[in-house]
């Protein structure tokens, strides 16, 4: 699959730990291209190296394509973030109600995401993917 025909992805959480780690999985993946990065309002407007400085956790270098993606509010850009990608990766770091509500709200503009969390474990129309 070529970089076209690749789905594209944000990330939800981008700056914490298991975002991080989404993203350095992500490095070159046969199916998806990171394209879109979201966090909290703190981080939100800066590049991603900027929001992360001193903070990456990963043993590689952030990927060059995700080093100057401007970092977006989870909450306040959430039509930027749909239009942008074609499905998210959730690895949001709150309270379990932010979380769902987040996490809704962006499968309600028709998104499919992925969630790291726990917070929709008994939802009951939300399927749980056991690895």
């Amino acid at each position: 699959m070529n970089t076209k025909n690749k789905l594209k992805v944000g990330i939800l959480g981008a700056t914490g730990m298991v975002g991080q780690r989404l993203i350095s999985l992500l490095k070159d993946h046969p199916w998806f291209t990171v394209v879109c990065v979201a966090a909290s309002d703190r981080s939100a407007g800066k590049t991603y190296a900027e929001a992360v400085l001193g903070r990456w956790t990963q043993k590689e270098p952030i990927p060059k394509n995700v080093r100057m993606l401007k970092v977006f509010s989870i909450e306040k850009d959430m039509n930027i973030i749909a239009l942008k990608s074609d499905f998210l990766f959730s690895a949001i770091d709150a309270v379990k109600d932010f979380i769902r509500k987040i996490e809704e709200t962006y499968a309600s503009l028709g998104l499919p995401l992925v969630s790291n969390n726990s917070a929709h474990r008994w939802t009951e129309d939300v399927p749980m993917i056991m690895p």
